[in-house]
């Protein structure tokens, strides 16, 4: 307190302008002075107040959980704040939904240019859709994957569906051009062909899958979103 009064005796001590009488006066004689506590710092967020909580989360959950749960409190406990006030989450949950929202507007265009390179190289319709139909099934072991490392679906994950759906993709082209080559050139029928191009591919799939495999382990060993 005391720094504080002798902070305010030496601005009352300071000469203002005084036009009334066109001299210079100490600024007590034309103002009260007085301390009052303010913040040091009014954080806005497109103009409106905001207060930011952040918090970690430890190995045991993962940040999107954490947000679910609190949202679920936060909207009990918004029926009694007063009119004004609400919430957003930001964080993991923001990012994820921004970056889950950018990809999607671009997913229904890159589909339709897979499709129509796989036409136009195929020169049929039935092959691409034969194609297109054998992608849901990488799903199961996406569900299989994320239960056994217990982790969940974020953007990441979205990610590495996108790419697996590229692998599907690629995977069945070379099966079902095998296939071709199976009837074509060597004169067997459709069933036998079937069994043929699948026993000559499997090897190869097999080992670009183990490789793309090996290829994520570093990053899953050095940690972090990827």
């Amino acid at each position: 307190m005391a720094a504080e009064k002798q902070d305010i005796g030496k601005l009352e001590t300071i000469k203002v302008y005084s036009q009334a009488t066109g001299l210079n006066v100490p600024l007590k004689q034309v103002a009260d002075l007085e301390v009052v506590w303010e913040p040091s710092k009014i954080r806005r967020w497109d103009l409106l107040k905001v207060v930011s909580v952040k918090c970690e989360v430890t190995d045991e959950t993962t940040p999107i959980a954490v947000a679910m749960e609190i949202d679920k409190w936060l909207k009990q406990e918004q029926k009694n704040w007063d009119v004004g006030y609400k919430y957003e989450l930001g964080g993991e949950m923001e990012s994820s939904v921004e970056a889950s929202n950018s990809i999607n507007e671009k997913l229904l265009i890159a589909g339709l240019i897979i499709v129509l390179l796989l036409v136009v190289q195929f020169n049929s319709i039935r092959k691409p859709f034969i194609i297109l139909t054998t992608i849901p099934l990488g799903i199961i072991g996406v569900i299989i994957g994320l239960l056994v490392m217990r982790s969940y679906f974020g953007f990441m994950t979205l990610l590495g569906l996108i790419s697996l759906a590229g692998v599907v993709i690629n995977n069945a082209i070379v099966l079902i051009d095998r296939i071709r080559i199976e009837i074509e050139d060597n004169g067997l029928d459709a069933q036998r062909a079937i069994v043929e191009s699948a026993q000559r591919r499997l090897c190869p799939i097999l080992l670009t899958t183990a490789t793309t495999i090996g290829g994520l382990i570093p990053p899953y060993i050095g940690g972090g979103p990827m």
